[in-house]
């Protein structure tokens, strides 16, 4: 595969744009790094190009940039698109008006990659961003001059994420929520090698259940319901992923002297471990990698709710740890949407008054919410940004 790039001179002068950044690429990620092949075929929505072409006639006011925007930023490995785009504008998720600020020339809006130096220029109380690339070692942007000259070269490196991946990876196939009792009915293990309580990557367990749906499967512990912080009402099961297995040998019979047959579970083989695995466990088919493009947005409509949970049983979270909320596809939840995250206001006496009056002070706003996984009725989310711990029972809302 190949690429264009241009080819730059010396120059004091402002450079004047030979190529425009491929914005839209800002806030566009998957859910693992995907090749520029994938890239190219993501789909933009009809809303999200109408949102660009309308800012690509004028640019974004001064007034939407990011209070310290820089004039100039180089693209780094381990980048994030959101970080990169928190550079430029307030709200990070209003990806598309990035897009319309070079929305001219896009090849491919999807793609951005380490080494690719970004330009601010602010002309007549509007901003647009440029792509340029610097001169030498340690060249200043103010010292090169763009000539619009095309050369082939491999396009060997990945594109940058969306978000830090690490954070929301294991969750594409860990975090799972079921609506009833389907777990209960799945395939289990009853037994373990010889001499072996829990089992352990590359042991031996014995399964009771039909298998033939799949190779690879995905051990779960026994789910625990989450109920809704208001009504109380069971909204799914969440099921405790303990690891990976292989299935390497059917059921069968033994026959007996007496004519009569004794069963001969199945086997499979521990091929990943999160967490002790032993005789209860149940197995679920590991299904396909998604490729999944996440283009974060605000809710198109009304949407609140509440924290459900935290991943992992603690008590409160931070910064980059995984909510379930109360609302989920049936909600009109989609992933990439960003939600703001509301601290509820304390009761307070006022000393001030000799009646002592019981205050409630407003809630404060004070995180944002990334929601990557949605089912009927829950979804996971990632805290992007929070300035107190939050728990169970903390209401979001839309950004």
């Amino acid at each position: 595969m190949t690429c264009c790039t241009l080819a730059a001179a010396p120059n004091r002068a402002r450079p004047q744009l030979g190529l425009k950044l491929s914005l839209l690429g800002v806030l566009l990620g998957t859910a693992v790094l995907i090749q520029p092949a994938v890239a190219a075929n993501f789909p933009i929505t009809p809303e999200q190009r109408d949102t660009a072409n309308k800012v690509a006639q004028a640019g974004v006011p001064l007034s939407e940039l990011a209070p310290n925007a820089p004039e100039s930023h180089t693209v780094r490995a381990g980048d994030t698109l959101w970080h990169i785009s928190s550079l430029f504008l307030k709200s990070p998720w209003r990806w598309p008006e990035l897009w319309g600020m070079n929305v001219a020339q896009i090849s491919n809006p999807h793609l951005i990659y380490p080494g690719q130096v970004l330009l601010l220029v602010k002309v007549n109380g509007r901003a647009q961003l440029q792509l340029a690339r610097q001169v030498g070692d340690g060249g200043s942007v103010d010292s090169l001059r763009l000539t619009p000259q095309i050369r082939a070269s491999a396009a060997d490196k990945d594109p940058i994420g969306a978000l830090p991946l690490h954070l929301i990876a294991p969750f594409l196939n860990e975090g799972v929520v079921f609506n009833g009792d389907e777990l209960n009915l799945a395939p289990r293990i009853v037994a373990a090698q010889e001499g072996h309580v829990m089992l352990s990557r590359g042991d031996v367990a014995y399964v009771r259940g039909d298998l033939t749906q799949a190779r690879d499967y995905r051990v779960f512990r026994q789910p625990k319901a989450l109920l809704d912080p208001g009504t109380k009402e069971v909204l799914g099961y969440e099921a405790v992923y303990l690891g990976t297995a292989e299935y390497t040998r059917a059921a069968g019979e033994q026959q007996l002297p007496d004519g009569k047959t004794r069963e001969v579970p199945a086997s499979v083989v521990l091929t990943s471990i999160r967490q002790e695995i032993g005789t209860g466990d149940r197995l679920a088919p590991v299904p396909p990698r998604e490729f999944t493009n996440y283009v974060p947005h605000p809710p198109a409509q009304d949407i609140s709710g509440q924290l459900v949970s935290i991943y992992g049983d603690a008590i409160t979270a931070g910064q980059n740890q995984i909510v379930a909320l109360n609302r989920g596809a049936r909600d009109g939840m989609e992933r990439g949407h960003v939600l703001a995250l509301w601290r509820a206001g304390r009761t307070v006496i006022d000393t001030t008054d000799p009646q002592r009056t019981e205050l409630k002070l407003p809630d404060e706003r004070h995180g944002l919410l990334f929601v990557f996984r949605v089912f009927e009725r829950v979804s996971y989310a990632l805290i992007v940004s929070v300035k107190e711990p939050v728990k169970p029972g903390d209401r979001f809302t839309q950004p």
